[in-house]
């Protein structure tokens, strides 16, 4: 189960040798520019992922939701707290395969056609050309657009493009994967086909799941709900109706 809550202190994390989690939070905060500029995205957050959970993020635009995502992906460095990947034997950073992340924006390399741009984060992990090229193809043929495969970005539309955003990830077989709005750019039945392919990629791996949507219907789709606003983490009702989570 989830523990999530927000407080006041900043402490350096030292997980047991047995700690299993793929990534914990303390007190983890995030604050872009300084002085009167300054806007804190991430405020306070104490939370963590073990393997195989299944969790929706939930919030207004604005509330943090992608910027948590990015710290826990060790995309973005943290202003404050401790931050810490026990599970995946440190930071992601500069490891291509331990955190898979499906950004909300286009995110493909215009200069590679599909394929090579499922591919490329298993070439920089060290795969061989031919497996590597395996591993795209059947990940494309997972999500139903393997007809794409020597296509350029350009020639797609913004939800194939999504679509080949998450067949990378899955192609290299992370141990976390971290969506931010995956399924904005499609329609109800391709969002519910990715939606599906991710969950069951996932439990193959036994991979966790950090999913950020404004979708309902897609939030229903994991077992545990948390909820942003103004940068803290915040119970949901259906948590408060069911005592989940640790909120403070």
């Amino acid at each position: 189960m989830s523990r999530i809550h927000a407080s006041t202190r900043t402490t350096v994390l030292d997980a047991a040798p047995t700690d299993r989690s793929l990534v914990r939070c303390t007190d983890l905060a995030m604050t872009y520019g300084a002085g009167n500029r300054a806007v804190v995205a991430v405020h306070s957050v104490t939370c963590m992922v073990e393997p195989g959970q299944r969790i929706a993020v939930t919030g207004p635009s604005g509330s943090g939701k992608s910027t948590l995502l990015h710290l826990m992906a060790g995309l973005v460095r943290h202003t404050s707290g401790a931050l810490s990947w026990p599970g995946l034997g440190g930071s992601p950073a500069g490891r291509p395969g331990r955190v898979g992340v499906v950004f909300q924006g286009q995110s493909l390399l215009p200069a590679l056609d599909v394929v090579e741009n499922v591919q490329l984060p298993l070439l920089l992990a060290g795969a061989d050309v031919g497996s590597a090229r395996s591993a795209a193809v059947d990940a494309l043929c997972l999500l139903g657009i393997g007809e794409l495969a020597s296509q350029l970005p350009e020639e797609l539309s913004g939800g194939q493009a999504q679509r080949v955003a998450v067949a990378r990830v899955l192609a290299a077989r992370p141990r976390l994967i971290l969506a931010d709005e995956p399924t904005g750019q499609l329609d109800q039945d391709s969002a519910e086909r990715v939606i599906s392919v991710l969950l069951a990629a996932a439990d193959e791996l036994d991979a966790a799941v950090v999913v950020a949507t404004h979708d309902e219907i897609v939030a229903d789709r994991l077992a545990e709900h948390w909820r942003m606003r103004d940068g803290r983490l915040r119970p949901s009702a259906q948590d408060v109706e069911r005592g989940n989570g640790d909120y403070r």
